[in-house]
């Protein structure tokens, strides 16, 4: 999961849920599926599709990275308002 999402494999990340894949899975870097779509791609649509997802679901946008940021913060300092809007609820 956490892969496919870092890459934005809409797809895949949409076959991985309905297989029942956890969403909340925390890597070594102590980081999630959502984390690392965020924080490791550039906030275009395939992020905002994954991160719509897997909020869908059940994803938990408050587990925080190692540095104590959450999705939204992380979202918000590197300037993808998209993604910040869709964690919020209004994407």
């Amino acid at each position: 999961m956490i892969p496919a999402s870092e890459h934005g494999h809409v797809d895949t990340v949409r076959i991985l849920i309905a297989a029942g894949v956890p969403v909340n899975h925390v890597n070594n870097l102590g980081w999630t599926a959502m984390q690392e779509a965020i924080l490791l791609n550039d906030g275009g649509p395939r992020q905002q599709e994954v991160v719509r997802l897997l909020l869908d679901a059940g994803a938990d946008p408050g587990i925080r990275d190692p540095e104590g940021r959450t999705a939204l913060q992380n979202a918000e300092r590197l300037g993808y308002p998209e993604i910040a809007a869709v964690i919020r609820g209004q994407g």
